[in-house]
């Protein structure tokens, strides 16, 4: 996470879902609502930067989604619809009709407009929407290696089984890879990642249901600015140009020099302004 800016004062509040299970949200800055929703292995403190670039122009709710921080867990039957009602929820009590998600954050997003016409303008990051099939052979090794209390192994198998990894890091012998990591990636960053493997796969196992209900997405009402990467792979640019399509009210945009991780960091300015530019 980038230091070099500014945190606006923030007011931490409590929505309850639909199920009970209490969501937690920041609140910063002053103008039209906004709510802003992370992605898979993210807690609210990666976006920081973002929120509070965009909160000198709105009104800015950042969520902390369920198996984080202050908000309740995950829960046994967890679903995507969960994270939907969580959605519902922060909406109804803030009343915002704008949005940003990121990667899951935006399927969440586009999942919740899909079938609730509260928001009238969205933004979303690379969103999680499958519009080609999602590999799974990953996920019984991953839970083997979780469940046997191996992280490293666990995040291994993902890094280079989810089909997001670039070709280099996927070519790796498995066992090199895990001793680079081990070595190397012990930070702040792997440190908040940790302990949301567990929520991690079963995210992935929402995005892989959502396989073939493409179509669906016909009925989102608000606008939306979809927006990617340059850096991003190429298949995951056809996927976003497919989803465009089928969205009726959609533009889409890439954003030079940025990868998936483009709304946190050192980056998270530039995919603000350009989501400042749209939502206001």
């Amino acid at each position: 996470m980038s230091q070099n800016f500014q945190t606006p004062l923030a007011c931490q509040r409590t929505a309850l879902s639909a199920d009970g299970t209490p969501i937690s949200y920041r609140t910063m800055g002053d103008g039209p609502h906004l709510i802003l929703l992370g992605g898979a292995l993210r807690t609210s403190d990666d976006y920081l930067p973002l929120a509070s670039v965009l909160a000198t122009s709105f009104r800015v709710h950042l969520v902390e989604r369920r198996g984080r921080g202050a908000s309740g867990p995950q829960g046994p039957h967890y679903t995507l619809r969960k994270e939907v009602e969580d959605l519902l929820a922060v909406q109804s009590e803030t009343g915002a009709r704008l949005a940003f998600g990121h990667s899951y954050g935006g399927l969440v997003i586009l999942e919740t407009a899909r079938s609730y016409p509260v928001f009238d303008r969205t933004a979303v990051y690379e969103p999680g929407v499958p519009a080609a099939p999602v590999p799974t052979g990953w996920m019984g090794p991953y839970r083997e290696r979780l469940t046997a209390g191996d992280s490293y192994g666990a995040f291994v198998h993902f890094i280079q089984g989810a089909g997001g990894a670039p070709p280099i890091l996927a070519k790796l012998p498995y066992w090199y890879l895990r001793y680079a990591l081990r070595i190397g990636f012990r930070g702040p960053s792997w440190q908040r990642m940790r302990p949301l493997l567990a929520a991690n796969l079963a995210e992935h196992k929402q995005v892989a249901a959502q396989q073939g209900k493409l179509a669906g997405f016909g009925a989102v009402t608000a606008s939306v600015l979809l927006l990617c990467g340059s850096r991003s792979q190429l298949a995951s640019k056809t996927q976003f140009g497919a989803l465009r399509e089928i969205l009726p009210t959609a533009v889409q945009e890439t954003l030079n020099g940025l990868n998936h991780f483009g709304p946190e960091g050192k980056t998270a300015a530039v995919v603000a302004e350009r989501a400042r530019a749209f939502l206001l």
